[in-house]
């Protein structure tokens, strides 16, 4: 299907669709870097880990989408798929894995924060120009980012710091780029995603040498079906299908949100442990998803007057 700027005006009309969908990006997502955590903590290797997830999700939902009779991706759609995959799952996704390596999870998913700066910067290049209240959130993100990157315990980990800066563009301009294609339908589309995604980085990890030393440990094969089941087969299919629906300021919210949640869990389940300077730069980059929000508002309000 072709989407354009109409098609982001259209959950006037599915308001609640929208809200679950956020929410699952919100609360899941938030969740996942943790998830990583402890897999990588417990014994898998970064891309082998988010490979094998990704490429077993991807597998079963192709499999019961074609079993439902969903009509299997053209040639040419296979190609964008591929091409969405190797930007959003494996250099959008896997680096995020590289990257905690070195970095906390909740630091991490603050950094990520970036994402939909560099959407709103990818979306006024292809013709798509945001608000000026999205670019008022975007510019607060952006000065929380840069607040947290000057003296935070992430400016001492350099090659996490790249990992999530390559994560961040990859991902902001696959998720831009997507809206212009004629992709198969947002499910089959997320399987296709995860199922070349996968694909791609398991050839990765093994070109890069990565192995299993030892038994993952319990936990960690628990967090890795965590992050099949609720990072991949659910929190992605709602990414997916919200790119096809609302804008891309909005949809790329998330990363303002997932901070707090990572944090969190980060302190409460993992003992990691944040500066007053971290948290603060944490309380700006989330205060940009208020101005987001209200631009979506702004925004909708036209087309509900038109239905009026």
């Amino acid at each position: 299907m072709h989407l354009s700027d109409s098609s982001a005006a259209t959950p006037a009309r599915g308001g609640l669709a929208v809200a679950v969908a956020l929410a699952i990006v919100y609360v899941v997502w938030g969740s996942t870097y943790l998830g990583i955590h402890f897999a990588l903590q417990g014994g898998f290797p970064p891309l082998l880990m988010a490979g094998g997830r990704f490429l077993l999700a991807g597998v079963l939902m192709y499999a019961v989408l074609r079993w439902r009779g969903v009509p299997a991706p053209s040639r040419s759609q296979w190609k964008d798929l591929a091409f969405l995959g190797l930007l959003l799952m494996a250099i959008g996704n896997g680096m995020v894995s590289i990257a905690e390596q070195w970095v906390s999870s909740g630091l991490a998913a603050v950094a990520v924060a970036a994402t939909p700066m560099w959407m709103g910067v990818f979306a006024a290049l292809r013709g798509h120009h945001p608000n000026r209240l999205e670019w008022l959130g975007m510019g607060i993100g952006f000065i929380g980012v840069l607040w947290l990157n000057a003296g935070s315990s992430l400016s001492a980990q350099p090659k996490g710091v790249v990992a999530l800066l390559l994560a961040s563009l990859a991902w902001s301009y696959g998720s831009i780029w997507s809206r212009e294609r004629r992709l198969p339908s947002p499910f089959m589309s997320a399987a296709g995603q995860m199922l070349c995604g996968g694909v791609i980085m398991l050839v990765a990890g093994f070109a890069f040498g990565e192995h299993f030393t030892a038994m993952p440990s319990t936990k960690a094969i628990l967090s890795v079906l965590y992050l099949l089941v609720f990072g991949s087969l659910i929190g992605f299919t709602a990414y997916v299908w919200l790119l096809h629906h609302v804008r891309p300021a909005l949809a790329s919210s998330y990363a303002y949100v997932n901070p707090v949640i990572a944090v969190g869990l980060g302190a409460w389940l993992a003992g990691e442990r944040f500066s007053a300077h971290d948290l603060g730069a944490m309380v700006v980059i989330l205060s940009g998803v208020v101005a987001i929000t209200l631009a979506k508002a702004r925004a909708r309000q036209p087309e509900l007057e038109k239905t009026t």
